[in-house]
């Protein structure tokens, strides 16, 4: 994993959990609020995100979310997580669209 420490210019942190309620991938957003979506994640700096987690983990449990943590990203619109890993868990399987998740936000529109 990317230190936090070595972002180049174009990246930045989001941070990331899973809802205590049906296990999705939530991602935090700037007014501390979870979100479906990783467009809708705070792009944040490393310095930043000290703070951001910190309070996150404190109030995880109150906002009904598990396992906070920082994940890389490149900036844009929406961020692009770095790691496989995280761009899987950001943007879906990598399995026919048939299968994939749709946010509620997105399916009701």
């Amino acid at each position: 994993m990317k230190r936090l420490s070595h972002l180049s210019p174009n990246e930045c942190v989001l941070l990331t959990a899973a809802r205590l309620l049906d296990g999705r991938i939530v991602w935090r957003g700037r007014d501390g609020q979870w979100f479906d979506h990783v467009a809708q994640a705070a792009c944040l700096t490393a310095e930043e995100s000290e703070a951001a987690l910190e309070e996150a983990s404190t109030q995880a449990a109150r906002q009904g979310v598990m396992g906070v943590y920082p994940v890389v990203a490149r900036k844009g619109e929406p961020p692009q997580p770095v790691s496989m890993k995280e761009h899987i868990r950001a943007f879906g399987p990598t399995v026919h669209p048939e299968f994939s998740y749709v946010p509620q936000s997105e399916a009701s529109s």
